[in-house]
């Protein structure tokens, strides 16, 4: 956990994420990478020179329209003090069933983003902290530019103007198997995902992509970033 707390409080300072005062949404997905979020940051209170509160928020898909067993992840809040927020929504039956999106992942992103930054609005959050890491920047640089012939990425930090809240990504410098590291090391608690899209979305087949172009160009996803940065896409 050390390792990445270090990391992230580079990239917190790198690109000024937190201001004192803040009140921050961190989204927690239940996932490996959202409850490491929640975790260093809970514990970065202690000694992170500008001082901020936490809530933690999860969007409840519903699958097969029943409420997702969340506990492990409220006793987890509980154990490290922040307060936890679940906003049950009736998402899966809407992009499955009612609409029967044949690439729904665009469209779920874009519906629990907002219901996200509602939410976080609705609850004194100034900002939400959302648990991407180095590898889904790389990802999402690859997807541009292969689908769209864009040079495009997500930003370090972005202010939403129509809801007026800010979104940071404390991980961004941050490789995936830090992470994973660090969950695995201190055994934090992890809810497995039951969208039927898991692990077989265009993100997945681009995560392959790059694995494999890695054996031929050792540290592609830190040459990604250091481009980012060096020519300032996407404030970068």
């Amino acid at each position: 956990m050390q390792k990445l707390m270090s990391r992230m409080r580079a990239a917190m300072d790198k690109y000024n994420m937190i201001e004192d005062g803040d009140r921050i949404a961190v989204g927690l997905s239940g996932g490996k990478d959202s409850v490491a979020l929640l975790a260093a940051l809970a514990e970065m209170r202690r000694f992170y020179p500008k001082k901020y509160e936490l809530t933690a928020l999860t969007v409840d898909m519903r699958f097969d329209g029943k409420d997702t067993d969340y506990s492990a992840l409220e006793a987890f809040c509980e154990k490290i003090g922040v307060e936890y927020v679940i906003k049950r929504t009736e998402l899966a039956d809407i992009i499955f069933n009612i609409r029967k999106e044949s690439n729904p992942c665009s469209l779920c992103a874009k519906m629990r983003r907002g219901i996200l930054h509602d939410t976080a609005k609705e609850n004194g959050c100034n900002k939400v902290a959302l648990g991407h890491h180095m590898d889904d920047a790389v990802e999402t640089f690859f997807m541009n530019l292969l689908r769209g012939g864009n040079i495009d990425c997500f930003c370090p930090v972005t202010y939403m103007s129509r809801k007026d809240i800010y979104i940071i990504r404390p991980m961004i410098l941050s490789s995936e198997a830090l992470v994973a590291g660090a969950v695995n090391h201190n055994n934090l608690p992890v809810v497995k995902s039951k969208c039927p899209m898991d692990k077989t979305s265009e993100r997945q087949t681009t995560k392959e992509l790059i694995k494999t172009l890695n054996k031929d160009y050792p540290q592609l996803r830190e040459k990604i970033i250091g481009a980012l940065q060096r020519k300032g896409i996407d404030n970068w």
